[in-house]
């Protein structure tokens, strides 16, 4: 039996980012059936490779902006009589879709539940739904790193699951639940050894959270002798508690490099709206220039052209990565189903627009203010984007990164940058051929 575990591609082209599914659920596979043969595939780095792929089962892993090309891919692997099974958050948000496109949907996480889904299929009785448990977190296998090639630079480890906080956009709650759950120190440790590159992610939602500072402080503490360079994803709120200095030192001295920050609005009453205060804290300014002082470096995302937004918000990103000496990666709000946001944003959708609009890059709901209308939100995200990502700024910041991180933090912030730019330049030009048609078209009507 072979099995084919598939990434569809992404919207703006490769990253040097090894999706983590690809090579986790290969562990996954090899734990239940050594004898499975296993091809992986990150489609965007060899997106010509499904008229000639051969297997017995292949397993797509959907997010929502990589949902239709998903569908696609399978659509013609079954028309070849290759069986799919998908899972990830899109098909757990949306399983009755996605068995349309496929032949089983697995819901939720897929520990407790992939073992059956290979027997299953070995027994010709594929079920069509699989309801994944949320299990402890003391029993993952290592990915087997390495296995996806491709020149991909980064692997990613995980650490925990789970978050209670109450962010109407994110899908990590819903997908993962509200409690954290953590996995051992020593698995991580585990996992860190085996990735064979010198520097790696850590994909957590957060790598620290309020409450559970000793623990960071501890895993931390525990990376430190591995030699090996890393970034993250991290929350302000307790950056600024009575642990968070020690916190940051230690996560400084195992390695840590950049941290990823949520800022998620620009203006208080999205921030509000968004219910994201609880992780934010009461100073988030003072928070992210207390983790440069620390010597790690700090890069925001956030979203812009929310129903509270103006299009002065736009203008007033760019004050902010000046004043805080930050890289900043906006986006175009997203209300991804399954979520809050989406229910709140449901009667103001524009129903005509599919998932493969859901890119962060296109204005998706109506808004009140007259002023922001669909093409008015969008050329205001590319140019502030592309402002942020221009060249001159990209340099000026590599050189207020922290000189405690030299060399590799000021590479790093090079290669999270130019990628991103070099996509952000290829939506652009894609957006405005789409509106110089949509113009044509409206002429010619």
């Amino acid at each position: 039996m072979k099995l084919c575990i598939i990434k569809p591609p992404l919207p703006f082209g490769w990253t040097p980012v090894a999706p983590p599914i690809l090579e986790y659920l290969a562990a996954l596979t090899r734990r239940a059936d050594p004898s499975i043969e296993i091809e992986l595939i990150s489609a965007s780095a060899t997106p010509d490779v499904f008229d000639t792929l051969e297997c017995d089962l292949a397993s797509i892993s959907l997010l929502t902006p990589t949902s239709v090309p998903g569908y696609l891919i399978a659509e013609g692997l079954r028309a070849r009589g290759i069986k799919v099974v998908f899972g990830g958050m899109h098909a757990s948000a949306m399983p009755e879709e996605a068995k349309q496109h496929g032949d089983a949907v697995v819901i939720g996480e897929a520990e407790s539940v992939w073992p059956t889904v290979l027997d299953d299929f070995r027994a010709g009785r594929l079920q069509p739904f699989y309801h994944g448990e949320q299990l402890p977190l003391d029993n993952l296998p290592t990915p087997l790193y390495g296995m996806l090639k491709g020149g991909h630079q980064f692997r990613i480890v995980n650490t925990s699951r789970g978050c209670p906080y109450n962010c109407t956009f994110c899908s990590v709650k819903p997908f993962f639940g509200e409690k954290i759950r953590f996995r051992p120190i020593d698995d991580v440790v585990r996992d860190v050894a085996a990735i064979p590159e010198k520097m790696y992610i850590n994909g957590d939602e957060n790598i620290w959270w309020q409450g559970f500072e000793q623990r960071a402080i501890d895993m931390f503490t525990a990376l430190k002798g591995s030699g090996k360079k890393w970034m993250g994803f991290g929350s302000l709120r307790p950056v600024l508690t009575p642990e968070g200095s020690r916190m940051l030192n230690a996560a400084r001295e195992s390695g840590m490099l950049t941290v990823w920050v949520g800022w998620d609005a620009i203006s208080d009453e999205s921030l509000a709206a968004y219910k994201a205060n609880g992780k934010i804290g009461v100073d988030r300014e003072r928070a992210v220039r207390t983790l440069r002082d620390h010597g790690i470096d700090v890069s925001l995302f956030y979203m812009l052209g929310s129903r509270e937004d103006s299009l002065e918000d736009f203008k007033r990103s760019i004050e902010v990565a000046d004043r805080l000496g930050v890289s900043m990666h906006p986006s175009l709000v997203v209300p991804y189903p399954g979520t809050e946001l989406r229910q709140q944003y449901e009667p103001y959708l524009y129903k005509d627009l599919g998932w493969e609009y859901y890119t962060g890059a296109y204005a998706l709901f109506d808004h009140p203010d007259t002023a922001m209308t669909p093409e008015a939100r969008e050329e205001a995200f590319y140019e502030s984007s592309l402002e942020l990502l221009s060249l001159p700024r990209v340099l000026r910041h590599m050189f207020k990164v922290p000189l405690s991180g030299f060399p590799y933090a000021h590479i790093l912030s090079l290669m999270n940058q130019l990628p991103v730019r070099k996509g952000m330049k290829i939506a652009y030009e894609k957006w405005k051929a789409e509106k110089k048609t949509v113009r044509a078209k409206q002429l010619i009507d």
